[in-house]
């Protein structure tokens, strides 16, 4: 009898002292997983913010080159209409 109970309290010591590492690493793997994603959402932002930039700065160039076409476009139709 002394046998059965000295086998189960070490079985149910052994399964408390599992239960705290499995806890652990759960808790690690946790803020892990949550660290990896926090680094990718910033690294997604700075990729969407370049991009972002880029199309800006295109924008512009394109919006410059037409007003700039409208510019001469309207010099010429002047220069018509004084003829």
């Amino acid at each position: 009898m002394k046998k059965t109970l000295l086998a189960l309290a070490f079985v149910g010591a052994l399964m408390v002292s599992c239960k705290e590492k499995t806890e652990e690493k759960m808790e690690e793997a946790t803020d892990a997983a949550a660290t990896e994603m926090v680094e990718t959402v910033d690294t997604a932002a700075a990729a969407v913010e370049a991009v972002a930039d880029t199309a800006t700065a295109k924008a512009a160039d394109a919006t410059a080159a037409g007003a700039a076409k409208v510019e001469e476009a309207a010099k010429e139709v002047s220069k018509d209409a004084k003829k």
